[in-house]
């Protein structure tokens, strides 16, 4: 296989792998594009996002900039004389600029079966729709809203218990090894690109806190894919008075009674239709504790409404 020139251009966490991928692979990585350091965790330091972390532990060259709209950007960016860049959940938009500045143009790692779930949470959405399948999508980049020609796709089922987490853990793995058998098609000129249609087409945009707050009406199967679907982030939560509890793991059981009632000390909880057993939470500014110790600490007994 002959060696491209690349550029990395990711962020998140679920690019590592496609990170680590190229790294052994015996391709060269010019340089890694990642956002900016920002302030994180109770001390506000700043930290560099995982992407960045990583190039730096394999002494890559790491280039944050806050944007790449600037015609500097788009020059330094030219003249890394790059054959691809190959994008995994950067999180800045790509001009044209630098969309045409490698030979072989720029390709970018999606986990869903595009054109479902185009935008940046892909893996909740599925989850919180119930998709019995997802996927993984490597596909050619344009201007677009992850609207390019897919160049290799693959459908996997979607784990039952699955949350947002080990769900992208599992589609980024994949997704590092089509990236590498998709890199040898574009060089030997044999990857057929393949048009997305709209038929199907859906979005997935971010998540804002608030969309995690528990609706005790809603059925428990659809609250239960909630839980899932914002784990880790931003989590769902219900309030005590104006304190919000955040529920890390909770199972749909058979229950009934008015919506929000707790009807035991397991902290199971009534829903539209059944019931979810709140399995682990949190308390703002508190330890993660299970649900019983939870009832226990907080002396609420069966009967209490939940908020």
């Amino acid at each position: 296989m002959t060696a491209l020139r690349l550029a990395f251009m990711g962020s998140s966490r679920f690019a590592t792998p496609a990170l680590d991928a190229l790294r052994g692979s015996g391709h060269e990585i010019a340089a890694v594009y990642s956002q900016p350091p920002r302030p994180a965790g109770r001390g506000r330091e700043e930290r560099p996002t995982p992407v960045h972390a990583r190039a730096a532990s394999l002494g890559l060259e790491v280039r944050t900039p806050a944007g790449l709209k600037a015609a500097r950007e788009h020059g330094e960016f030219r003249e890394l004389g790059l054959d691809c860049a190959v994008v995994a959940a950067y999180g800045l938009l790509l001009p044209r600029a630098v969309l045409d500045a490698p030979r072989l143009g720029c390709v970018n790692l999606h986990p869903s079966l595009l054109p479902r779930w185009r935008g940046a949470a892909p893996v909740a959405r599925a989850i919180l729709a119930g998709d019995e399948r997802t996927g993984m999508t490597v596909m050619r980049m344009d201007e677009g809203l992850d609207t390019g020609p897919v160049l290799a796709q693959r459908s996997v089922p979607t784990p039952p218990r699955a949350t947002a987490a080990s769900l992208e853990t599992g589609l980024a793995e994949l997704g590092a090894r089509m990236l590498l058998h998709v890199l040898g098609d574009l060089e030997s000129a044999v990857a057929a690109a393949t048009p997305q249609g709209e038929e199907g087409a859906t979005h997935a945009p971010k998540f804002a806190r608030d969309d995690g707050r528990i609706d005790w009406s809603r059925p428990a199967g659809a609250l239960d894919r909630l839980v899932r679907a914002l784990t880790p982030w931003p989590g769902a939560f219900f309030t005590l008075g104006r304190t919000p509890v955040k529920v890390l793991e909770a199972e749909p059981i058979d229950g009934r009674g008015a919506p929000g009632r707790l009807l035991d000390r397991e902290m199971a909880v009534a829903c539209g239709d059944g019931a979810l057993r709140l399995t682990r939470v949190q308390r703002a500014g508190k330890s993660i504790t299970d649900g019983p110790a939870f009832l226990r600490g907080m002396r609420l007994e069966p009967g209490a409404i939940l908020a």
